[in-house]
């Protein structure tokens, strides 16, 4: 059977998965943790089958499961959920803070019998991983549950690492790794690097790779994704943090990274009392992740950074921080992207490729904007749209990069601004814009997707007033 057809059949089986549940109630969300905790009991089973071990007791695998029947059999696998939380390496990461969502055990009897069909450990990791990447990309598309946030498309990870080009000697870390699509990708550029040298594969595996997250459904999703890519079950890439309590343990030679947009959650410390190693006191979520990823690099050290608009050109904290970046470090390159790609509709970011330890003298920048429409339906982002890009980054060696942008060619995506030229703007904005393309920027987006952005610019703007309110009562106007 051909692989998108393997691919097919077992994502409608675990869609029907999730009819079952939904008639127990159960969420988009808490049905990916559920169908996590029980897909990897089924295949650690299915290893142990093979003559492999397992770090799971016998009373508590899959097996065990099948064992029950009614309310008991709620209780065991509640008992198994809480004994794998406690356990360490990528399994603790997986069952991080694990709880049954389940309430009726006909339901999870249901689900075992339809997981129990097949061998799913015998699937080629790329089929595993593509499989759960579409249930995270489908999760991703849940408005409701913001899941989006946690999802960052295939094609603009995989373009961002082909430039950044890790090496497998270095040490690459996600600052906020969500479901570990940055920490996969540059996985698998770095192990193709290997040769089969059983030094270099260890220390890809035990070191090679970190991610923090500060949600524990995240952790879950994040170190299941791996997992099912191959990489090594005792060892723990993620795990569950505040990124932005405190310094860095230790400084890293790669970040790839697309912090999450928006207010830090509900509850969480204040940053800006916390880190006394910032260049500046903020309340912006993004502006700090920032100032965390400059601090966290080493010397020669390199970041691709997904950012919002705002972080171009916001003043006070901002502006001290941009000064910040380009003194000390080459912002050699930001890549302009369009809204559509995002789960989060409206939402304009760019990408930041900076270097620790020289100073900035020109910024190269790739409008992929202006004129550029993308949709989550009819004109996906794929890796093919980016090439262009890839091409003009030339990341073997970026002294010889050639403009497309010229007086005979005024809509040249591919610019070169000196050092003066961002120096004299205004809050030494570096938001840089030439293309002039008169189109519909709304066009070709169906009903839904216009609600999705009209309702974040609304949410945008009711944001913006209220901390305009605060500065004016601070002010007594």
């Amino acid at each position: 059977m051909a692989q998108n057809n393997i691919e097919s059949v077992i994502l409608n089986k675990l869609f029907k998965v999730q009819n079952v549940l939904s008639k127990d109630g159960v969420g988009y969300t808490d049905y990916i943790t559920q169908i996590t905790y029980l897909l990897f009991l089924k295949m650690d089973y299915e290893l142990l089958q093979e003559g492999f071990s397992s770090s799971i007791e016998e009373k508590y695998n899959w097996h065990s499961l099948k064992q029950y029947k009614a309310e008991e059999l709620i209780e065991h696998y509640e008992k198994i959920l809480d004994t794998l939380s406690k356990k360490g390496g990528l399994l603790g990461a997986i069952f991080t803070k694990a709880h049954n969502k389940i309430s009726k055990p006909v339901n999870l009897l249901e689900i075992i019998s339809m997981l129990d069909e097949d061998n799913w450990f015998d699937l080629d990791y790329d089929i595993k991983g593509t499989i759960y990447e579409g249930i995270l990309e489908k999760n991703g598309q849940d408005t409701k549950s913001a899941a989006g946030q946690y999802f960052t498309p295939r094609p603009l990870i995989d373009a961002m690492v082909n430039v950044t080009q890790p090496q497998i000697d270095e040490v690459v870390c996600d600052p906020a790794c969500g479901t570990g699509g940055f920490l996969l990708s540059a996985y698998q550029y770095m192990k193709k690097q290997a040769n089969n040298d059983k030094k270099k594969l260890d220390f890809l595996d035990s070191r090679g790779i970190v991610g923090y997250d500060i949600t524990p459904l995240v952790v879950t999703l994040g170190s299941m994704n791996l997992y099912l890519h191959g990489i090594n079950e005792k060892c723990t890439p993620i795990t569950e943090r505040d990124t932005l309590e405190k310094e860095p343990d230790f400084l890293v030679d790669v970040v790839l990274a697309n912090p999450p947009f928006g207010a830090r959650p509900q509850g969480s410390s204040d940053v800006s009392a916390m880190r006394q190693d910032f260049y500046a006191k903020t309340s912006n979520n993004q502006l700090n992740f920032l100032q965390h990823i400059m601090l966290m690099l080493k010397h020669g050290g390199r970041a691709s950074v997904v950012l919002p608009d705002n972080v171009l050109f916001e003043g006070g904290a901002g502006e001290i921080i941009r000064k910040k970046l380009l003194e000390d470090f080459n912002l050699h390159t930001i890549l302009r992207l369009p809204t559509g790609i995002f789960y989060a509709g409206g939402v304009k970011a760019n990408v930041l490729f900076f270097e620790k330890g020289t100073p900035t003298k020109d910024i190269w920048y790739y409008d992929y904007r202006n004129g550029i429409k993308h949709t989550k339906v009819q004109n996906k982002l794929e890796r093919k749209h980016l090439d262009d890009f890839v091409t003009c980054y030339n990341a073997k060696d970026i002294t010889k990069r050639i403009e497309t942008y010229s007086a005979e060619n005024p809509n040249g995506r591919w610019r070169k601004y000196n050092i003066d030229d961002i120096l004299g703007n205004i809050n030494t904005s570096l938001d840089m814009k030439w293309i002039e393309i008169n189109d519909d920027e709304y066009e070709d987006y169906s009903i839904t997707e216009l609600y999705d952005i009209l309702k974040t610019n609304q949410e945008n703007t009711n944001a913006a007033m209220a901390k305009l309110t605060n500065i004016l009562k601070e002010l007594d106007i």
